[in-house]
């Protein structure tokens, strides 16, 4: 079908249909008329979008109704309904989600991770596990052949990285030339010919490759051993040969040139998997019958290079008279054993400080990899991933446990070794069940699965094929596992960044609410404290100012050391909930006691014979209300800390919106052409020293209630 992604081999194809008739064609159509599923956030906004709307209707009907049966003006009912409407909803809202979220991806890209959907971004803040491949996500990605075992040899390898110097010498130091070692000798050889890679340098003359750095590192080996590949590739080409794949665990070149045999079929791959294929084995006087007691010696060197951390692989070949089929089952049987290399393929220093600060954080991170378990569990121990008496599952494991099981044991495995794709998939589906949201990384194509099935799909930028980058949620640029823990840490900053933008802005309204709604109830629909004009500024100008510039606030020095959120999180919680009706109610008293104040300054006027508040009664209020909100976005910059220990300095965002929100308030009391459009007046210094003083009040109360309500998060 059109759009299958081909791993290897070559072959025809004949078009049988395009466009929409083909498989893909089709779809593309289902697609078109599917929806993608909301993230919580996206529930929670809609949940209190509808929450606010039904609020509105019924507090506007209720004023209204109440106004009416009292003989109220039906117009000044109305536009005090109007008045309501606005206050209740922060239109501003969506617009500053997505402005926030937006700008997270940008930081997010600057330190090395692409996220591809704007609620990944939110999801991020929520990883409680993280699944994560070794080779070069927790390693380097840099391996050195660093021991050669074969028969009559067992020897190290001196020397670092893709550099070409070294020696190898056996275990009492001896130098040893592999041209007098006939075992050793074929299993460099197999090392440089079974290899797909090639060593480069890099501009700077730096030594580089072109590949797979485990078949780099087999090169390197083979050039201290006196074999250069450009020159023995010539004197014994390749004519046929069986690529890797994550099933077979192997790999089979043919190769002519060889004096054994017309053709060589040579092999590499996971030692358990090759040295039980094997019947014979090479030793220095030539081939002889391996024994069961050879074989588990073979397996026992295997497990105990694992043990040091090493990465192992066995190497073997066949003779044939002709290129045979290329079955694998058929050809990569009877083998002869050559010998086994031991790379090393040392920690990451930054992951050993990033797995600390999971730790700290309360996530859980998990190592899926297809190495041997004594090498996996090797290096996870020495990353401190692994407590002492975890248990360590591999894929044969797996495939004799069920789904419940399974779900069971996922939460104290900290390491799966020799796992296939297929088992990536059972092991993300089994952690998410137990209601983690669980991040996965992987390059390969047979990974997209494990990465749709995550809440968190992460490919890796260098080594990932495009198929996983397709499939993935967030694409890392660098390959680092740090770098998946920079983005929880950022995805933690701008969920609890939308807590307090949404904190605020929703104290702010049900505070506006409350100042008309009780205002109205008390003195009569005509005394509403604001004009719908002046509530309409307030949400769509002096609100969303302030709550951008708390979308980029910096995180706080606990971040990561609470624990993550639950799946099912809402983000109004109890405690904000508490918090909007402490502050709304502050907001009331506060511009309650202005108007009634301005009253007393700006006596109430006639309009149509009828008692009315004069405009500098409402200016009163509205200043009180505007320099309050104001105040408030201070205190919303922390829902711990106040602000002495947060300071007015750490967010030059805040400082200039409300410096902007404050000059625009004095345009709009001051500058003729607005001041009539708003209903304010020029408000004297004797307004202003009773004014600021009241709008204190509420920010006061707030900062009270911190210190009174202080939540302290600890992990043990």
């Amino acid at each position: 079908y059109m759009g299958t992604a081909v791993t290897y081999g070559s072959g025809r194809g004949i078009v049988t249909s395009t466009g929409a008739h083909t498989e893909i064609g089709r779809i593309a159509e289902k697609l078109k008329s599917m929806k993608e599923e909301a993230t919580p956030l996206q529930k929670s906004l809609a949940q209190l979008g509808r929450l606010l709307g039904l609020l509105c209707l019924v507090v506007c009907a209720g004023v209204f109704l109440q106004g009416f049966l009292t003989g109220g003006d039906p117009l000044a009912l109305f536009m005090t309904a109007i008045s309501l409407a606005v206050a209740a909803i922060p239109e501003g809202l969506p617009a500053v989600v997505t402005i926030v979220l937006a700008l997270g991806m940008r930081r997010m890209a600057e330190r090395n991770a692409i996220v591809k959907r704007l609620p990944a971004v939110e999801t991020l803040g929520g990883v409680d596990v993280i699944c994560t491949d070794k080779t070069g996500t927790l390693t380097q990605n840099e391996m050195t052949v660093v021991r050669l075992y074969a028969e009559g040899c067992d020897a190290e390898v001196s020397g670092s990285g893709y550099a070409l110097e070294g020696e190898i010498r056996d275990q009492d130091g001896t130098l040893i030339d592999p041209e007098g070692t006939l075992s050793l000798r074929r299993l460099l050889e197999i090392g440089a010919l079974c290899n797909d890679a090639q060593l480069a340098a890099e501009k700077d003359g730096a030594p580089g490759i072109i590949g797979d750095p485990t078949e780099a590192a087999m090169l390197v080996a083979a050039y201290k051993g006196g074999i250069r590949q450009e020159r023995i590739a010539s004197i014994r080409p390749r004519v046929a040969g069986l690529p890797f794949d994550s099933v077979r665990k192997r790999m089979t070149t043919f190769h002519e040139g060889f004096s054994d045999s017309p053709v060589l079929a040579l092999v590499k791959g996971a030692p358990d998997l090759v040295i039980g294929r094997c019947i014979s084995l090479l030793t220095p006087d030539g081939i002889r019958p391996m024994h069961p007691e050879d074989r588990d010696r073979l397996l026992a060197a295997n497990s105990a290079m694992g043990s040091e951390a090493l990465r192992v692989l066995a190497f073997a070949y066949r003779a044939f008279e002709v290129i045979p089929d290329l079955n694998p089952e058929k050809v990569e049987s009877d083998l002869v054993f050559a010998g086994l290399m031991g790379m090393i393929d040392p920690a990451r220093p930054e992951a050993r400080d990033a797995i600390a600060i999971c730790r700290q954080a309360g996530i859980r991170v998990v190592m899926i990899t297809g190495d041997h378990r004594e090498t996996a569990t090797a290096i996870a121990r020495d990353l401190a991933l692994m407590p002492e008496g975890s248990r360590v599952l591999d894929g044969s494991d797996l495939d004799g446990i069920a789904e419940e099981e399974l779900r069971q044991l996922s939460e104290s495995v900290r390491v799966y070794a020799r796992v296939s794709p297929d088992h990536k998939v059972r092991i993300i589906e089994a952690i998410r069940a137990n209601g983690h949201v669980a991040s996965m990384t992987g390059d390969g194509v047979n990974d997209a699965m494990a990465l749709k099935r995550a809440d968190i799909g992460v490919a890796m930028g260098i080594t990932g094929t495009e198929v996983a980058k397709g499939t993935a949620d967030m694409i890392l640029t660098d390959d680092h596992f740090a770098t998946i823990v920079h983005a929880v840490e950022e995805g933690r900053i701008i969920y609890a960044n939308i807590r307090k933008f949404v904190g605020f802005l929703l104290s702010c309204n049900i505070g506006e609410i409350l100042v008309i709604f009780l205002s109205v109830l008390l003195l009569g629909p005509r005394y509403a404290p604001l004009a719908p004009l002046q509530l309409l500024w307030l949400n769509l100008l002096t609100d969303s100012f302030p709550a951008l510039a708390l979308g980029r606030e910096p995180g706080e020095p606990d971040n990561m050391r609470r624990p993550p959120r639950a799946r099912d999180a809402r983000i109004v919680d109890r405690r904000m909930i508490r918090t909007i009706a402490f502050q709304s109610v502050a907001i009331f008293g506060t511009v309650f006691a202005a108007f009634q104040i301005g009253r007393l300054v700006y006596p109430d006027v006639l309009m149509d014979g009828v008692s009315a508040p004069h405009d500098g009664a409402r200016t009163f209020a509205f200043a009180t209300l505007l320099l309050a909100e104001l105040f408030r976005a201070f205190s919303s910059r922390s829902e711990n800390l106040t602000v002495f220990e947060t300071g007015l300095g750490g967010n030059r965002s805040m400082v200039q919106a409300v410096a902007l929100s404050g000059v625009l308030l004095l345009a709009i009391l001051y500058l003729p052409f607005l001041s009539p459009l708003f209903s304010t007046v020029p408000l004297s210094l004797r307004d202003w020293l009773v004014i600021v003083p009241l709008a204190l009040v509420p920010f006061a109360a707030g900062e009270l209630q911190k210190v009174l309500f202080r939540k302290k998060v600890r992990i043990d």
